[in-house]
């Protein structure tokens, strides 16, 4: 009969097995489904490679494929780069409210939170690296793209004048999408807030090293990521002020394949050093060696 024709086929799935032939088959829902556990495998965004997610921990998330540095949170970055058990977190009850009623403002930071794990976009604090006490400032994208509002601007120029009251050298991790646009003006003003203490810590003689990881861009970019004494960025961290598509369109011109990744930044005389994350925490020893050296000797 023609009802026959059109009934729905049962679905069927090769399955090898020490019981069946080669050739043999078995129904979908006769076989266990085996679940593979959220987070154990992960996907390199720039080449496709799968791998295991501890494997790839292991090798500080860059893709042993094709070295795409995937991007840290904080917390990775503090413990990839300073002494195990060193580290005592600056402000963190410090959070950000709604200053302005920003429509739906307040709900986004409560998902944020959820989301990260953090309470703002940036972690500060004080420990060692190689037995050298600094201070540090670590972005996070994870949370609100990195944005730079009041809170993050506020945690960031504590750092810097605790930084310049103890004598100790400053190093910021920058990632960022620019200015958090919810609290408008007050989030600008971040910008220079972080910039003039960066310019009190310089003429007290100590050194800030400013790392570059992707992307860092808009007021981030504008601000303290480019006031380093050592300037320092990740293997193609893109960094610039305003992002390619708009540039595109504003200049009416197409702009090189490399455009603000970190190795066109060096070609260009924007940074310093494009640095392997594998050799990130004994490069920045080597300078805290050289700046601890410089101070012995009085100069």
């Amino acid at each position: 009969m023609l009802k026959d024709l059109f009934q729905k086929k049962r679905k069927y799935a090769t399955i090898p097995s020490e019981r069946l032939g080669r050739n043999d088959h078995v129904q979908e829902g006769d076989r266990p489904r085996r679940e593979i556990p959220e987070g154990l495998m992960s996907k390199c965004s720039k080449c496709g490679t799968i791998q295991y997610s501890k494997e790839l921990e292991k090798n500080l998330k860059v893709c042993p494929n094709c070295g795409h540095h995937m991007r840290l949170n904080a917390m990775e970055r503090i413990r990839m780069t300073l002494d195990e058990g060193s580290f005592q977190e600056f402000d963190s009850d410090m959070i950000s409210v709604d200053p302005l009623g920003f429509p739906g403002y307040a709900t986004k930071l409560e998902q944020q939170k959820l989301k990260s794990g953090l309470r703002e976009a940036v972690i500060t604090g004080e420990g060692t690296i190689d037995g050298h006490p600094v201070v540090v400032a670590v972005m996070s994208f994870d949370f609100f793209t990195g944005s730079m509002g009041s809170v993050v601007g506020e945690k960031i120029t504590r750092a810097i004048e605790k930084a310049t009251e103890k004598r100790l050298p400053m190093i910021i991790f920058s990632t960022s999408g620019g200015a958090r646009m919810q609290e408008s003006i007050l989030s600008l003003m971040q910008m220079a807030k972080t910039s003039a203490a960066l310019a009190r810590h310089s003429e007290q003689g100590q050194l800030y090293i400013s790392v570059i990881t992707d992307p860092t861009t808009g007021g981030v970019s504008a601000s303290f990521a480019m006031l380093g004494d050592i300037i320092i960025a990740e293997p193609s961290a893109v960094f610039g002020f305003a992002g390619r598509i708009v540039i595109e369109q504003t200049i009416r011109q197409k702009l090189p394949e490399d455009f603000q990744t970190a190795e066109f930044n060096l070609q260009h005389g924007q940074l310093d050093l494009v640095v392997h994350r594998k050799e990130m925490r004994s490069t920045l020893a080597k300078f805290l060696d050289l700046h601890t050296d410089h101070e012995k000797e009085g100069f």
